[in-house]
C-alpha cells in the first residue's frame, strides 16, 4: 500500500464515485478502479460495495476509512513538519473565526498578512465556537479565533486581545457617559440567537435569562449577526449590548446611543486557539504577532484604562 491509494480511497469516499474521484484525483478512471482494488487485494477486505448507486462502504469499509483518515492527517503533519524544519512556509492554512469577531478584525490584518505568504492558501470560513472546537480537534481546521477560555485538553490558546464590551441603547434619546449592569432596562435587551458566542458571554454578565420580563413583546427575534441585531436594536428603540470593535462600525448618529460601563468593565478575550499538536508554529508566531500589532491600537483609542470584569 502507498500514500496514493489511500489517497484515491478517501476521494472515492468523499464523492462516492469512482468517476468523480478519479477527476478530482487527476487520473483515469480505470487507474484509480485498478489501485484501490489493488490495495483491497493487498489486505484481503472490500472496502466498497460497487454494486450500490452510489458507491457504499462495507461493514469492514467504514472500519479501515476511518484508519485511513487518520494516517492521511499524520502524513499531511509529517509534511508540515519537515517543510517546517526547512523554513519553508507553503500549502493551506485552514482559519475558523467566530462571526461576532470576523467582520471587525479580518479587513484589519487578513490582505496584508497573506500577501507576506504567497505560497500559502489561506481558507477562511465564519463558524460558531461549538463547530471551530470540533473541527480543530478533528484536525479538519488549522487555526481558531475566538473568544477564550474554552477549555479543552486537546486544544491550545493563545490570547490575542481583551475588547471591553459597550451599551447600545436606542431606547432613550439621551444617553448616560457610563452605566452600571444594574440599571440595564432587560426588559428592552435584545441578543444573538444561541450558538453565538456573545450570546453566552453577555447572559453570564447580566444573568439577562432571569432579568427579562416583558409580557407586551409577542415575538422573539433571534439575530444571527452583530449588524442584523444592531438594526433590529435601532428600529426596535431597544437596548444590546456590543464588544467594543463593533462600536466603531457605527455611524456617528448611532455611536451616541453608545455608553461605557463604569468599572469594572465587561470584557471578553480573543485569542488564537490550535490543536496541541499544530505544527506550524513559526506561522502561528508571526499571525499572533500581525493580530496584535493591528488591533490593539483600535482597542487604545478608547483613551481609557478598563478594569476586566470575569466573565
Amino acid at each position: 500500500m502507498n500514500i496514493q491509494q489511500i489517497d484515491y480511497i478517501l476521494a472515492v469516499n468523499e464523492l462516492r464515485n469512482f468517476g468523480n474521484a478519479a477527476d478530482k484525483s487527476c487520473i483515469t478512471q480505470s487507474t484509480l478502479s485498478t489501485m484501490i482494488g489493488k490495495f483491497e487485494d493487498e489486505i484481503n477486505i472490500k472496502i466498497f460495495d460497487r454494486k450500490t448507486k452510489p458507491i457504499s462502504l462495507t461493514k469492514e469499509g467504514i472500519a479501515i476509512i476511518q484508519q485511513l483518515k487518520i494516517i492521511s492527517k499524520e502524513i499531511t503533519t509529517l509534511k508540515e513538519v519537515v517543510q517546517s524544519l526547512k523554513g519553508e512556509l507553503s500549502g493551506e492554512l485552514k482559519i475558523g473565526i467566530i462571526p461576532t469577531v470576523a467582520p471587525f478584525i479580518l479587513p484589519e490584518f487578513l490582505n496584508d498578512f497573506a500577501k507576506k505568504f504567497p505560497k500559502i492558501t489561506f481558507s477562511v470560513s465564519e463558524k460558531t465556537t461549538d463547530v471551530i472546537t470540533e473541527l480543530l480537534i478533528k484536525r479538519e481546521l488549522d487555526i481558531g479565533i475566538l473568544a477564550i477560555p474554552v477549555g479543552m485538553n486537546d486544544l491550545e490558546e493563545i490570547p490575542l486581545y481583551n475588547e471591553p464590551f459597550v451599551l447600545y441603547d436606542c431606547s432613550k434619546n439621551n444617553v448616560n457617559s457610563f452605566v452600571n449592569i444594574e440599571n440595564i432596562d432587560f426588559n428592552k435587551f435584545w441578543l444573538l440567537e444561541e450558538g453565538h458566542c456573545l450570546h453566552t458571554q453577555v447572559q453570564k454578565i447580566c444573568d439577562y435569562g432571569g432579568n427579562r420580563n416583558n409580557n407586551n413583546i409577542n415575538f422573539n427575534f433571534k439575530a444571527g449577526s452583530v449588524a442584523s441585531l444592531i438594526r433590529f436594536v435601532k428600529i426596535n428603540k431597544g437596548l444590546t449590548m456590543l464588544p467594543y470593535l463593533a462600536s466603531l462600525d457605527l455611524s456617528p448618529a448611532e455611536y451616541k446611543k453608545i455608553t461605557h460601563f463604569q468599572s469594572p468593565v465587561p470584557v471578553r478575550t480573543i485569542g488564537i486557539v490550535v490543536h496541541k499538536h499544530f505544527v506550524k508554529k513559526q506561522l502561528l508566531n508571526l499571525l499572533e504577532r500581525e493580530i496584535k500589532d493591528k488591533i490593539q491600537p483600535m482597542l487604545n483609542s478608547r483613551g481609557e484604562e478598563f478594569v476586566v470584569s470575569p466573565l
